[in-house]
């Protein structure tokens, strides 16, 4: 019975390891497209979308700062989580939710791009809140 309790707790923790290691790769890769789009919006790129009535209207060149910064950001905790560290987890999830609602805010501005983030976003949130180490 010892040797498949230990088996079971072996494969627990590859799953674990491989969750973590995806949501570090999908965290690192959504960060480095959301500083790129961060610098579209700093360099007034003409990729976006006029959209004179939403309800929520931000300058591009602040939203540009805002999507560069939290990108940097997430491209800095995805390190964390490749060392396994329970900060980045956390921090990983505190991250990964604020550029989701960030993605969210900007549908209208650059709508494919925006719900693509948002999966990925998602997708890491749900990676790092299932492991259970």
């Amino acid at each position: 019975m010892t040797t498949t309790t230990h088996h079971r707790s072996r494969a627990g923790e590859g799953t674990a390891g491989g969750l973590v290691t995806f949501a570090g790769v999908l965290l690192f890769i959504a960060g480095l497209l959301d500083l790129l789009r961060g610098i579209m919006a700093i360099a007034k790129d003409d990729v976006y979308v006029s959209t004179p009535n939403y309800l929520f209207k931000f300058d591009l060149t602040g939203w540009g700062w805002i999507q560069l910064i939290l990108g940097v950001i997430a491209m800095g905790v995805s390190v964390g989580l490749f060392s396994r560290a329970l900060w980045a987890r956390v921090v990983g999830i505190g991250i990964a939710g604020l550029l989701l609602i960030a993605n969210f805010l900007s549908i209208p501005y650059y709508p494919v791009w925006s719900l693509t983030l948002i999966a990925l976003y998602a997708f890491v949130i749900w990676a790092l809140c299932v492991v259970r180490e």
